[in-house]
């Protein structure tokens, strides 16, 4: 069993246990972080690495990366950003991380949870990124897109 802190990006992961206590630990499962819940490494930078759940975003501190114990998942999955998918992936949207008006925008368009997104195409430099969900082509920001979690899948 291996701890968050070296945990593979991107990768789904399930919690196992939490070593902290006190109130880090009532915070932690008022958020979602308990054993049992699904939980992704989305970024790691020197002392702190960022977390994604199914509703949430989080910046955490090494020191409590290091007290989360998680277990892989028995299927392998992958949740990342729509963003990094490529030209000619697929994914299933997971959540979408936007608040307020952003967030509607994007449901608005089509862009709900279990939906299937197709990466069409990129602009040449990257920005915007045209996808197909629902039957039409949809073309986003590349910090609109990066909202929006999905699981990779295969065509």
């Amino acid at each position: 069993m291996e701890n968050l802190m070296n945990a593979k990006v991107n990768h789904i992961y399930q919690v196992h246990s939490l070593t902290i206590e006190g109130e880090t630990k009532n915070h932690l499962q008022a958020i979602g972080i308990v054993p049992g819940s699904k939980i992704s490494l989305l970024e790691l930078q020197g002392q702190s690495g960022i977390v994604l759940m199914q509703k949430s975003r989080i910046a955490l501190d090494s020191t409590i990366l290091e007290k989360i114990y998680i277990e892989e998942i028995k299927e392998k999955q992958e949740w990342l950003p729509l963003d990094q998918l490529k030209v000619g992936e697929y994914g299933k949207v997971v959540s979408i991380h936007g608040k307020g008006a952003i967030r509607r925008r994007l449901m608005d368009m089509g862009m709900t949870k279990n939906v299937k997104v197709y990466i069409q195409k990129l602009a040449p430099l990257g920005d915007p990124i045209e996808v197909t969900l629902r039957g039409y082509d949809l073309s986003l920001r590349k910090d609109e897109a990066s909202l929006v979690l999905v699981q990779k899948e295969l065509g």
